[in-house]
C-alpha cells in the first residue's frame, strides 16, 4: 500500500518527490517504482570459487530486503541500477531457494534489470527485462553516473557512505549523493543495496568528478525519523 514509507523521508528531486527508505531503496511515487542499486547477488559464491569462503546466504538476505521494500512502498515496478549479480554468471549459481524468491518477485512486479560493470552480459534467467539504461519521465537511469551529463540522472556504482560523529562515536552509514546545478536540475547516486557491499567515502573525488557539472553536492541519509543532509562539495566562488 502506497504511503507506508514515513513521510519525513520524502524529499524533492528535479521537481518530483522521491522517498529514501531505511533499507537503502529509493521509491518514486509518480512511477510507483522502487529503485535499487548494486545488489551484487551471489557475491559469496563468487568469492568461494576463488578460495574465500563466506556464508552462502547473501542473495537470500538481499532478496528478502527487496521484498520488504516492495511491501512497504506498494511499488508495482522495480528497476535495478546495475551490478545486480557480482558477475555475469551469477544467475546460474543461485541456489533453489533464492532462485525461487527471485522468480516470485519478478512475477509480482514489472521488473527491469539495468546492467553494470560487474554483470554486463547477464541474462534474465529468473524473469524481468534486461537493458543497459532507461529514460523514464525525463530522467536517465543507468549504472554509473556520466560526467558531463546535464539531464536528470539516477545511478549507482559507487556505494557511497558517510561517516558522522554522534555522541563521541564515529558511525558509518550508506547514503545517497545528490547534486544540483544552478538551473535546479540534479543527479543522484543511490546507496548500494546488497547484503555484501562495501562503500566509498561520499566525498571521494571520483564521486565529485562523476557528478560534474554541479553547483552543490550533498549526502542524504535516513537518521532516526528524518532525512539528514550533509554538504560534501560546493563550487568555488
Amino acid at each position: 500500500m502506497v504511503g507506508m514509507v514515513p513521510v519525513s523521508f520524502a524529499f524533492p528531486f528535479c521537481g518530483q518527490e522521491f522517498r529514501l527508505t531505511n533499507s537503502r531503496a529509493l521509491f518514486w511515487p509518480r512511477e510507483n517504482a522502487l529503485l535499487v542499486a548494486d545488489l551484487h547477488l551471489e557475491k559469496a559464491s563468487f568469492f568461494a570459487q576463488h578460495g574465500s569462503m563466506l556464508p552462502p546466504y547473501d542473495s537470500r538476505e538481499t532478496l528478502e530486503r527487496v521484498a520488504e521494500a516492495i511491501r512497504e512502498t506498494g511499488a508495482r515496478r522495480v528497476i535495478t541500477l546495475g551490478d545486480n549479480f557480482h558477475d555475469s554468471e551469477g544467475s546460474t549459481r543461485l541456489e533453489p531457494h533464492a532462485a525461487g524468491m527471485l522468480s516470485a518477485l519478478t512475477r509480482a512486479v514489472d521488473w527491469v534489470w539495468l546492467t553494470g560493470n560487474h554483470d554486463p552480459s547477464m541474462e534474465a534467467k529468473n524473469g524481468g527485462t534486461v537493458m543497459v539504461e532507461l529514460e523514464l519521465a525525463g530522467m536517465i537511469l543507468r549504472h554509473r553516473a556520466t560526467a558531463g551529463e546535464t539531464r536528470p540522472e539516477l545511478s549507482g556504482h559507487f556505494h557511497p557512505r558517510i561517516q558522522v560523529k554522534v555522541r563521541q562515536r564515529h558511525i558509518q552509514r550508506a547514503c545517497a549523493v545528490v547534486s544540483q546545478d544552478y538551473s535546479g536540475a540534479g543527479r543522484m547516486i543511490l546507496p548500494a543495496f546488497g547484503a555484501l557491499t562495501g562503500g566509498m567515502d561520499a566525498s571521494d573525488p571520483a564521486i565529485v568528478e562523476a557528478l560534474q557539472p554541479a553547483a552543490a553536492i550533498d549526502a542524504v541519509v535516513p537518521a532516526g525519523k528524518r532525512l539528514a543532509r550533509f554538504p560534501l562539495w560546493r563550487e568555488a566562488a
